[in-house]
């Protein structure tokens, strides 16, 4: 896991940090979500609306 999210001094995260990826339904991109920590490099999709469409096609 290349890309860990630190935390500053203040214990606080900087959100505009962290990695995003582009939606492989919808096209948009989305960022790192704390539930994804251990799988981020299999993530594809920004929500499971864009996870169901993109099964379909």
């Amino acid at each position: 896991m290349g890309d860990k999210i630190k935390k500053t001094d203040n214990g606080f995260r900087n959100p505009h940090n962290l990695p995003t990826k582009i939606c492989a339904g919808c096209g948009k991109p989305f960022t790192w979500r704390k539930k994804w920590e251990r799988d981020w490099e299999t993530v594809r999709f920004c929500s499971d609306a864009c996870r169901k469409e993109g099964a379909r096609e």
